[in-house]
């Protein structure tokens, strides 16, 4: 290194995203995919110095993949309900007329 000249920093890693909206996929597909469309923009946009940029598409990933799974969880969670309730009342209305 040379007298005179600074260091030069390394850029800041910034998350992706990219696992937690593959994963949201499986539970949401229509919120996860602008996630990992989101998600996928962060790496070239840091290659290109634009690190507001890779900052602003990792949030909107973010966001849209808790988006994702909140909303799937809590269909799943409607789904095993209903389903579990159809089974008890199906059962109830079969003793019945025995």
């Amino acid at each position: 290194m040379q007298p005179g000249y600074p260091q030069q920093q390394p850029p800041p890693q910034i998350d992706n995203n990219m696992t937690m909206s593959i994963v949201s996929i499986f539970l949401f597909w229509p919120l996860a995919i602008p996630a990992i469309i989101n998600a996928s923009k962060v790496n070239p946009l840091l290659q290109q110095g634009d690190y507001a940029g890779a900052q602003a598409a990792a949030a909107e990933s973010k966001k849209w993949s808790k988006l994702a799974l909140i909303i799937g969880i809590i269909w799943i969670a409607l789904t095993v309900v209903c389903c579990l309730a159809l089974g008890v009342g199906g059962m109830m209305s079969g003793n019945s007329t025995n």
